[in-house]
């Protein structure tokens, strides 16, 4: 589908045309990819392997979840050395070599960068709490004394992310019970405290350390989460909200003004360096508009669209969403991002087929309410990528999305991983689900995740008909739509075009133009008649000029 002269090349662009403003980008889970080693730990020399599959696929960068040096106690995310690689993933040396393979392929390289907290092996909560309280060292990270009678009760009623207390106590050097320090994820994941002077220029240099490598970029994790309000005032969360924010009221530690500083600071060093580098929000909020305060023209460059992402599949919502974010990241100067699934949600294969309430880092397993039709939810999830894909600006798309992989629903309880089934005694599955490693081909072992067999998350057996190599060359599977959605996107540059809707169509019904192509979604339960036209590419088999429900088409003149 794609080739080498398709790509964009990598280099210097003229204001208001970088790559970032219309990339598809595909998010590698590396523990989950491809393992070269044959650990049952994906690596970066299986990235390296499988870079000619992602340039047949035809996107234009990768994002790279953590891979830097960690104990691994939340998949990577509790960073211990920022400016190394994690021996399970390999060398910094097989970084390098990916690099080079990727931009020889025409494919940028962002990776993934994780400021809001360390790893409490990080050599500098080590030392915090080896030093007193009040000391330089303590000064990195949020300390607090204890409230009640001799400090025996934490600071604040904050609620970690992953369920329980948001604050651990330590002892101190002497081995009486000392000061709390602040985690709002695991409790092997201290806050650093931002407004310290030598936190932000620590993140300065690793920044430049990554930068002088030559990636293309970062992802930058919990982006709305390193700032807290002064005083850090107790505050309970919506119950029925999203674990990382994005409920109505405003939380003290998400969102806070003072954290648009940081990104601009972050925006001039990264304009110091060519190549059109970019910063990627992961931002949960309560609105498209407050997200867009992210991505102004002197702060970041993209922010994940996650209120598309949790939008219902229900046409009118839909089309609400989409001109809200249109019209909201013009209005900065920033392109819209558009995105489906990620390594924290239930893969869209199964998330637009559940029926009961699924709060975002939930997760789904055997028990949930409301399980997922598997026919249903890949119907839907082709339908809604084949919309996803023909919106203007940038995409993000999921490792194995592609395959119509769905949730790893039925994992055994001993295999799961995620604190958040620890942390709350198996009240919520997590997200182990999203993260089982891919099937690459049908008849090897570990399904070609590997040549050993061994795979670090079991892997469904019904997985053997969604591996890639069993849909290679069919014309019908999910693997060929997305390869035939790539490739159209881009021979008709729909990331720099215009939508227009159309009118005329049943209220369940989503039908608009970009450039010369003509997009209709049938999200109602009759069949719509489609206009005249020649198919390019369709969600699901379509017989004459009717399209059934749960289908999506692009059509031109």
């Amino acid at each position: 589908m794609t080739t080498p002269s398709t790509l964009a090349p990598i280099g210097q662009s003229r204001p208001g045309s970088e790559w970032w403003r219309t990339a598809v980008i595909y998010q590698i889970y590396p523990r989950s990819f491809a393992d070269a080693s044959g650990d049952g730990l994906g690596d970066l020399p299986g990235i390296t392997s499988r870079l000619g599959s992602l340039r047949e696929l035809g996107v234009d960068a990768i994002w790279l979840s953590p891979f830097q040096r960690s104990p691994q106690k939340d998949a990577g995310y509790d960073v211990a050395d920022y400016c190394d690689v994690d021996p399970i993933f390999g060398t910094l040396a097989d970084f390098d070599a990916m690099l080079t393979a990727a931009h020889e392929a025409g494919i940028r390289v962002i990776v993934d960068l994780v400021p809001n907290h360390s790893s409490d092996q990080h050599e500098w909560f080590q030392a915090a709490v080896s030093s007193p309280p009040g000391s330089p060292e303590r000064a990195r990270y949020i300390f607090r004394d204890g409230t009640g009678a001799n400090g025996q009760e934490p600071p604040n009623n904050w609620e970690s992310v992953f369920g329980g207390p948001a604050w651990t106590r330590v002892a101190e050097p002497d081995g009486t019970p000392g000061q709390w320090y602040l985690h709002l994820f695991d409790s092997s994941q201290p806050d650093f405290d931002w407004s310290n002077p030598e936190v932000q220029e620590e993140f300065r240099r690793v920044l430049r350390f990554w930068l002088d490598r030559g990636v293309d970029g970062f992802r930058v994790d919990v982006a709305h989460g390193l700032v807290k309000e002064e005083g850090l005032p107790d505050y309970t969360p919506d119950p029925h909200g999203g674990s990382m924010g994005g409920d109505s009221a405003k939380a003290p530690y998400w969102g806070q003004d003072g954290v648009h500083e940081i990104y601009r600071d972050w925006h001039r060093l990264l304009a110091e360096y060519d190549g059109d580098r970019a910063l990627a929000a992961e931002a949960w909020l309560p609105t498209v508009a407050e997200t867009a305060l992210w991505v102004r023209s002197d702060e970041m460059h993209q922010a994940f669209n996650f209120a598309y992402l949790e939008t219902d599949w229900a046409a009118a919502d839909l089309r609400e969403v989409i001109d809200e974010s249109l019209a909201e990241y013009a209005a900065v100067g920033a392109p819209s991002t558009w995105v489906l699934s990620n390594h924290d949600v239930v893969r869209h294969a199964s998330r637009l087929a559940l029926t009961a309430e699924n709060p975002q880092g939930h997760g789904i397993g055997p028990n949930s309410p409301g399980q997922p039709d598997p026919v249903l939810g890949l119907r839907r999830a082709r339908a809604a990528s084949t919309v996803m894909l023909a919106l203007p600006g940038s995409a993000y798309i999921y490792q194995a999305e592609e395959l119509g992989l769905p949730e790893a629903i039925d994992l055994p309880d001993d295999a799961r991983q995620d604190p958040t089934w620890f942390r709350t005694k198996g009240e919520r599955y997590g997200r182990d689900g999203c993260r089982v490693p891919l099937p690459w081909e049908a008849d090897a072992p570990a399904y070609g995740f590997n040549t050993t067999g061994d795979a670090w998350l079991p892997q469904p057996e019904e997985w053997s008909r969604l591996a890639r190599d069993a849909q290679e060359g069919d014309a019908d599977s999910t693997l060929t739509l997305y390869k035939t959605l790539l490739h159209a996107r881009r021979a008709h540059t729909l990331g720099t075009g215009t939508l227009s809707w159309l009118t005329g169509y049943d209220e369940d019904v989503l039908a608009f133009t970009n450039g010369d192509v003509t997009v209709i979604a049938n999200l109602g339960a009759a069949d719509v008649d489609l206009p005249d036209g020649e198919i390019v590419a369709a969600s699901e088999p379509v017989t004459g000029r009717s399209l059934p429900s749960d289908t999506a088409v692009w059509i031109t003149a």
